[in-house]
């Protein structure tokens, strides 16, 4: 993921370059799906979920290790 992080469209951009669904992606962010949605539509994106969005698209393997141990920790 090149160039500026500015809007929902890069959520859904880099959430599919990732390969996570919108709900394994909330869950890796701590978030509900919902705000993901408003988030991915351009609605209520305010400075945190672009704070958000750049460390996802710099370390999206720390995104992915955040989501495994989410899922771990719920079947304990």
């Amino acid at each position: 993921m090149a160039g500026e992080i500015a809007g929902g469209k890069d959520f859904v951009a880099l959430r599919r370059f990732i390969g996570l669904t919108q709900i394994a992606f909330a869950r890796a962010l701590g978030i509900s799906v919902h705000m993901l949605r408003n988030w991915e539509q351009g609605r209520r994106l305010e400075d945190p979920a672009l704070v958000w969005l750049r460390v996802a698209a710099r370390h999206p393997r720390v995104l992915k290790e955040n989501l495994a141990a989410t899922a771990s920790s719920s079947e304990g």
